[in-house]
């Protein structure tokens, strides 16, 4: 990799299997950091496995794994040829703790595998995945079966993603491998670490493999400068800096907070990123957040930037995971220009304010989200805590009230709070719950450029084509 020229657009690592493997090497292919999302890839799996793997990409990807006794134990557990007859319940998916089942753990190293290789298959540009810093219990598996199948990049958000570049060198180094959790409290600094030994799990020597390049992804000079300071020069690549109108989630704004009439968070003068000062750090760093468009790819590059980060252009196109029906949805009333994203600062179990589009008939139509029930089904984004006896329990203010003030959470820490989960997994078209979708700002104004009138499709060359790439 080194010497190798820097690539001028990387695509956003999206939702839940939106950044698809089909995508993200569509996208390396036109000249782009094609990437894919790593969250819950073990559930993708798991799902896609019991659909019946019709176009055998999966089963071919398996076949490459180098430990196959390990790929045997998922695919004897989840995989049905025929596939699951509609309208049956899938199989049941064990959920991450502090102890994860074997089981989890080989699905989770294999998911991770897997969607990388088939994202690299047959060329040899690079290829990214991108974790949430807000979801640490998978990292120490997910990264291994990443690296295993070389991975050339690894982004990292949603929170201060420190500890990521020394599980990567203990994964080359063939060494046991540590996670500090966080645990939600009073008590600061309250953690509990996971560990595992790749080695003995996998049952064999782990092969040659090269070190990814590490690109965390931040919001303020304040992170980039900590960042820099706390990870070796040679662990650390350099960032991603999003603004906050970039879709999915976004980091709080800095200092007291406050809203707008309508309830979304005021961005101010501390929020902006000062470009001359990320230079000064000597790391290359790209933009991300509204810069879907040739002008500001222009204006990144005369800030210092190798180039932009690229998230809902490349979420609409055809090559995404987002369900058809609601991209159609999505891009008629984009076009149309009556799309509106609500940066909603409740949403989100994490905390974080998240963007998401207002689509009648999704999770953020009123009557949708009253006469839902509310659940944590997928546990994708439970937090830690200490129960009474010291023990470690898990909660999640999306799930029942009675149930999360029951495991000692805040009654008003559930109030708008929406399974962000199942809700992101429906707009990949798995599952039967309300939809959420998650946007940029700037869709309104990029849908009439990419698209000649309100049904048509557009691929991800049209995406290149559009900044003169």
């Amino acid at each position: 990799m080194k010497g190798e020229p820097l690539p001028i657009v990387i695509q956003g690592g999206m939702g839940f299997a939106i950044s698809t493997w089909k995508l993200a090497r569509t996208v390396s292919l036109n000249g782009g950091l094609g990437t894919l999302s790593g969250v819950a890839l073990d559930k993708v799996l798991a799902l896609q496995l019991q659909e019946g793997d019709k176009e055998g990409d999966l089963r071919r990807a398996a076949s490459h794994f180098p430990f196959p006794h390990v790929a045997d134990m998922v695919f004897k557990e989840f995989f049905i040829e025929e596939g699951n007859p509609r309208g049956k319940k899938p199989r049941g998916i064990p959920v991450f703790t502090v102890s994860p089942p074997p089981l989890l753990i080989a699905l989770s190293i294999l998911g991770n595998f897997i969607y990388v290789w088939l994202a690299k298959e047959g060329h040899e540009f690079p290829i990214s995945i991108n974790y949430l810093e807000k979801i640490q219990m998978p990292h120490i598996y997910s990264i291994v079966g990443a690296m295993l199948a070389g991975v050339d990049y690894i982004t990292v958000g949603a929170g201060i993603p420190r500890q990521i570049p020394k599980v990567i060198n203990a994964i080359l180094e063939g060494k046991k491998v540590e996670y500090k959790i966080a645990i939600e409290g009073i008590k600061k600094d309250d953690y509990v670490t996971m560990s595992f030994d790749p080695v003995a799990f996998l049952g064999g020597k782990l092969p040659c493999m090269k070190k990814p390049r590490f690109l965390p992804i931040v919001a303020s000079n304040t992170l980039a400068e900590l960042l820099s300071v706390r990870i070796p020069k040679d662990d650390l690549f350099g960032f991603v800096i999003e603004k906050p109108t970039a879709g999915g989630h976004n980091a709080p704004p800095r200092g007291k907070p406050i809203f707008s009439e309508s309830g979304e968070p005021i961005y101010g003068t501390r929020d902006i990123v000062d470009y001359k000062e990320i230079q000064r750090l000597g790391f290359p760093f790209w933009i991300g957040g509204s810069t879907a468009s040739p002008e500001s790819l222009l204006s990144a590059m005369e800030a210092g930037a190798e180039g932009i980060q690229v998230g809902t252009a490349f979420a609409l196109c055809e090559e995404s995971g987002l369900d058809p029906a609601l991209k159609r949805i999505v891009k008629a009333m984009a076009y149309r220009g009556e799309l509106v994203v609500r940066t909603d600062p409740l949403a989100s179990p994490t905390g974080y304010p998240f963007k998401v589009a207002q689509i009648p008939g999704t999770l953020s139509d009123k009557s949708v989200y009253e006469n839902r029930k509310r659940s944590c089904a997928l546990c994708v984004l439970r937090t830690l805590y200490r129960r009474k006896d010291g023990s470690i329990g898990y909660r999640c203010p999306s799930e029942p009230v009675e149930s999360y003030v029951r495991k000692g959470g805040r009654k008003e820490d559930t109030v708008g709070r929406q399974c962000v989960c199942s809700g992101l997994m429906d707009a990949a078209g798995f599952g039967h719950s309300p939809a959420i979708i998650t946007i940029g700002d700037d869709v309104n104004r990029l849908m009439p450029i990419l698209m000649r009138h309100p049904y048509d499709t557009y691929a991800v060359r049209n995406v290149f084509e559009y900044h003169g790439l």
